[in-house]
C-alpha cells in the first residue's frame, strides 16, 4: 500500500529507519511513532518506498 502524501512517507521512513535500529526509537513523535509500534518492517517499506512525485504534502481530512 503506498503512502498517499509526502508526510506520510517521511514518517514512514523515519519509522523503517528506528524499527532497523538506525536511529533511536525516542526520536521519534507524532505519526512516525506510532507507525513504528503498530505496523511491521515490511508495511513501512511500502510506505516509505513510494516516489514522492505528484503527491500532496499533506492528506486532507474529510
Amino acid at each position: 500500500m503506498p503512502a498517499t502524501s509526502k508526510a506520510q512517507q517521511k514518517a514512514a521512513g523515519a519509522a523503517l529507519s528506528a524499527k532497523r535500529g538506525e536511529t533511536k526509537k525516542s526520536a521519534l513523535k507524532g505519526a512516525s511513532r506510532s507507525m513504528e509500534k503498530s505496523m511491521t518492517e515490511s508495511e513501512l517499506e511500502d510506505f516509505a518506498k513510494t516516489k514522492t512525485k505528484g503527491l500532496p504534502a499533506h492528506k486532507k481530512s474529510h
